[in-house]
């Protein structure tokens, strides 16, 4: 062979190049909306459990007990709903910064009992 006819068949610029290969073709799974999903889980769950003597035995996302979870638990403000990382000593409302701290050293006795009354922390002295 010579080096022209070795030049020829490695000259890639003569060959058609495709950007996608021409036996590609459209996947034909579409996707459910979320709530589709859940009926579907839900007629599942509930076919099994006809079947099914015992549906204790049965395991599912509604059925499942988790351990108690080892990150520490979050505190929100009772004022503004955000993380409250601290607690005025004064009436025990949870604040998020100096902003809402100043607000609730202005609240008058009552007010800030309705809001310990909102997340069941109110303490009622007979």
């Amino acid at each position: 062979m010579s080096s022209v006819d070795l030049l020829s068949e490695a000259d890639f610029s003569r060959t058609p190049r495709y950007f996608k290969k021409p036996s590609w073709r459209s996947p034909s799974r579409r996707h459910k909306p979320a709530r589709t999903v859940l009926a579907d889980e839900q007629r599942r769950i509930a076919a099994i459990e006809a079947t099914l003597e015992s549906p204790a035995n049965f395991n599912s996302y509604q059925s499942l007990d988790a351990p108690p979870s080892l990150r520490p638990r979050k505190w929100w403000c009772d004022i503004t709903g955000l993380e409250g990382k601290y607690k005025s000593v004064r009436n025990g409302l949870r604040y998020h910064n100096v902003e809402i701290y100043n607000v609730i050293q202005n609240l008058s006795s009552g007010v800030d009992q309705q809001y310990l009354e909102l997340r069941n922390a109110n303490v009622v002295l007979k």
